[in-house]
């Protein structure tokens, strides 16, 4: 079961099936990809947060609903738990409160921020399984993480643990586990208190940067910028500037 709340600008979608550690089936990929089109063309969401429910984020594919002939856990969209190649604008931050493995690993690599509990670990464990983590997990971790610590989790299938995520980069914040949720809002919040299609531009300028050579990526960003002049929110930013208050973006 995959549950969906919204605080204010941020949408929380709730991984909810610790009987099965969290494991995705074909209907929560359905249920995640439908919930992202919802956000993606809702203005009054500006972000979002995925997270699980007890002590596991997420198991990967339910492996036994598989073997007893259910359809892959993933969306021709999406990819894996309808997420993972789904093409979105808006940030999304993986609340991890326990092990994200296999395709749970893979969950949080197609995240932009990572807030992780202390109980968090994270790996791809495919290996141990005879099978290869196609779900954008080879691809992104040596993005993220150092080339051999990439090699070492991809062909052992071993986990790291929070700390170690931490120390290399993969988590953004380690906070204890009762505190995950509050410093997850808190970190949509900081990115909320910005102008929400700036914030959307740049990190889509930012990610696209990453293929491009830099006279490419300037001249990206310059475009970019370029639009946003265009918008409301462009020109109230200058004037709360000048007035010295609070921006009240309008998403336009």
């Amino acid at each position: 079961m995959v549950h969906f709340e919204q605080h204010e600008h941020i949408a929380v979608i709730t991984l909810d099936r610790p009987e099965v550690r969290n494991a995705i089936d074909l209907a929560d990929a359905e249920r995640i990809e439908a919930l992202i089109d919802s956000i993606e063309m809702d203005d009054s969401v500006w972000m979002s947060i995925i997270t699980g429910t007890g002590t596991v984020f997420c198991s990967g594919a339910n492996l036994a609903a598989i073997a007893a002939g259910g359809s892959p856990a993933k969306t021709a969209r999406g990819g894996f738990a309808g997420l993972v190649t789904r093409s979105r604008t808006k940030p999304m931050i993986a609340a991890v409160n326990g092990p994200a493995v296999a395709g749970g690993c893979e969950i949080v690599l197609a995240c932009d921020l990572v807030v992780a509990s202390s109980a968090a670990s994270f790996g791809l464990s495919e290996v141990k399984r005879s099978m290869v983590a196609a779900g954008g997990g080879l691809y992104h971790l040596p993005q993220v993480l150092p080339r051999n610590i990439a090699m070492e989790l991809a062909v052992t299938g071993d986990r790291i643990t929070a700390q170690r995520a931490y120390e290399l980069g993969l988590v953004n914040e380690l906070v204890e586990p009762s505190d995950l949720m509050n410093a997850a809002l808190a970190l949509a919040d900081r990115v909320g208190a910005n102008a929400p299609l700036a914030v959307r531009e740049t990190r889509r300028v930012l990610l696209d940067g990453m293929t491009q050579d830099a006279t490419q990526a300037m001249a990206v960003a310059e475009d970019s910028m370029t639009q946003i002049r265009k918008t409301e929110d462009f020109a109230e930013g200058a004037r709360a500037f000048l007035e010295k208050r609070t921006p009240q973006w309008r998403c336009r």
